[in-house]
C-alpha cells in the first residue's frame, strides 16, 4: 500500500483567482490518483486535525514568534499579504498549520512502516525563513518535519532533498548549522530567489547545492543524480529521507526553463529507493496542472 496524507481543507487556503499556487493543483493530483489502475493500492489518511494535537511548539522550534504571529493575524483580520507573492487568507493560517501536521504525520507513518509516504498538502514551505514566508510559503513544513525526526527514538541523521525548481531558501538557512541534517538542491539558476550557489556548503559540509542552466534536460540532471546527489545521500548514512517534491521542473510549467518531462521524476525516485524506502514526499511547487498530475504519479508508481 502506498500512503497519501490528504484533507481537502488544504483547498481552503485562498491565493486569489491568477495566483499560480492554487487549490486546483492538489485537487486535480486527487482526481488523478482515483483514476489510475492501481488506485485500489492507496491509503488516504486524514492528517492529524488541529484539535487533537498541538501543533505550533513544532512551528515554534522553527520559526520566530513574530512571524507566526504575522501569519496568525493577517488572517484573523480578513487576509492580505506577507510578500507580493504570497498571500494569506482568512483560512490561511489554520490551513498552514494542518499541512504541518501533515508532514509530521508523515514522519511518523514513514518511521513506522519503513515505505515511502506523500503528502500532498499545501502551501508549500521551502522559501519560509525563520522569520518570514515568501515565494508562496508560510511555513517551513520539511524543515519543521525533519527537526521533529530528530526528537523520534533512533533518529540520529535526516536528509532533505529539494527538486523543486527554485532553490529551498529557507529550507537551507534554516538547517546548514545542524549537523544532524543533510540538505541537497537541484535547481535552475539564475531563477528566483537568487540563492543556491554550489559553493554555499553549509558549516558542516551539509549542504549540497547544484545549480542547473535553463534548458537544463535529463541529459544534465541524470548525471547529478547519479555522480553528485546519491552519493551525498548515501554518506550522510540517513535514518529518514525528506523530497521537497517540487514539479515545476517540468517543460509545460511556465514558472521557470527547466526541461524535464514526468516521467523523470520516476528516475528520481527511483535513485532514492536504492539508498533507502524510508522516503517521505511532500509537495512544494508545480503550476501546469497536466504535468504536475503525471509526475506525482510517476512518483508514487516507481515506489510501487
Amino acid at each position: 500500500m502506498l500512503s497519501i496524507i490528504y484533507s481537502p481543507d488544504f483547498l481552503l487556503h485562498d491565493t486569489g483567482p491568477l495566483h499560480p499556487e492554487k487549490p486546483e493543483r492538489i485537487s486535480a493530483i486527487v482526481a488523478g490518483l482515483e483514476r489510475v489502475a492501481w488506485a485500489n493500492q492507496i491509503e488516504w489518511q486524514l492528517p492529524t486535525p488541529l484539535e487533537t494535537r498541538d501543533i505550533l511548539p513544532f512551528v515554534k522550534q522553527i520559526h520566530s514568534s513574530e512571524h507566526i504571529n504575522e501569519v496568525r493575524e493577517i488572517a484573523q483580520n480578513g487576509g492580505g499579504y506577507l510578500d507580493p507573492d504570497t498571500p494569506v487568507s482568512p483560512q490561511s493560517y489554520n490551513v498552514a498549520l494542518l499541512a504541518v501536521s501533515a508532514w509530521l504525520d508523515g514522519v511518523d507513518k514513514v518511521l513506522t512502516t519503513h515505505n515511502p509516504v506523500f503528502v500532498l498538502a499545501r502551501p508549500p514551505g521551502h522559501h519560509a525563513t525563520r522569520t518570514t514566508g515568501m515565494g508562496f510559503c508560510l511555513f517551513s513544513n520539511a524543515a519543521i518535519a525533519a527537526n521533529y525526526a530528530l526528537q523520534k527514538s533512533g533518529i540520529k541523521r535526516v536528509a532533505i532533498l529539494d527538486w523543486d525548481v527554485h532553490h529551498g531558501n529557507g529550507t537551507e538557512a534554516i538547517v546548514e548549522d545542524n549537523p544532524q541534517i543533510a540538505y541537497c538542491s537541484i535547481h535552475q539558476y539564475p531563477c528566483y530567489p537568487g540563492t543556491g550557489k554550489n559553493s554555499d556548503l553549509g558549516k558542516y559540509n551539509n549542504i549540497l547545492n547544484l545549480p542547473m542552466s535553463p534548458g537544463s534536460t535529463i541529459a544534465e540532471y541524470e548525471p547529478m543524480f547519479s555522480q553528485k546527489i546519491i552519493p551525498f545521500l548515501s554518506n550522510f548514512q540517513p535514518d529518514l529521507i525528506i523530497v521537497s517534491a517540487g514539479y515545476d521542473a517540468n517543460h509545460k510549467d511556465s514558472i521557470a526553463s527547466v526541461s524535464l518531462q514526468p516521467e523523470d521524476y520516476g528516475l528520481f525516485t527511483n535513485y532514492l529507493l536504492q539508498i533507502d524506502r524510508r522516503l517521505l514526499f511532500g509537495l512544494e511547487g508545480g503550476y501546469h496542472l497536466e504535468t504536475l498530475t503525471k509526475s506525482v504519479i510517476l512518483t508514487l508508481e516507481t515506489c510501487l
